[in-house]
């Protein structure tokens, strides 16, 4: 995949730095689908994040969120060469992986569960009230309207 030249949008564009490193992270990544996932938009402010990850217990998986950052890995135990099986075709993969979501802000996780082989993580999105529009009226002695439920005086 060719590369993406970005610095004339960097130098005519202010706050977007965040947008284009993800890009670029993005487009230098070697691709790896294993496991396979699934995003879904379950609402406004909600999210899922399902992967398929047959064969892994809970205590082998470890999800890890940081500010803007979904981490899920999966470590398999060794097993020693005795107790292995001798498997004539051997199509269920069983090895150590590692995925990453990049995530909007204020977006953090509400629960993760795993069942019948996949994990399901449900994200969600709560903006901070200081964050969410409010109307100002002109020459209203400081009125504030809160947009989202109409209240006066919401500050």
């Amino acid at each position: 995949m060719r590369g993406f030249d970005l610095t004339p949008y960097r130098r005519s564009t202010v706050g977007f730095d965040r947008l284009f490193d993800l890009i670029e992270n993005s487009a230098r990544q070697q691709t790896d689908n294993y496991p396979p996932f699934n995003i879904e938009r379950l609402d406004e402010d909600r999210y899922r994040v399902t992967l398929a990850v047959a064969g892994f217990k809970a205590d082998e998986i470890d999800i890890t969120a940081q500010q803007n950052l979904l981490q899920v890995s999966g470590r398999k135990a060794e097993v020693a060469e005795s107790d292995r099986t001798k498997f004539l075709h051997l199509g269920i993969a069983n090895r150590s992986f590692e995925r990453r979501f990049e995530l909007a802000d204020f977006v953090r996780v509400e629960r993760a569960d795993l069942s019948d082989g996949l994990l399901t993580v449900e994200l969600v999105r709560e903006i901070p009230d200081a964050m969410k529009p409010r109307k100002i009226a002109i020459n209203g002695k400081g009125e504030v309207i809160d947009l989202a439920t109409g209240d006066k005086n919401a500050a």
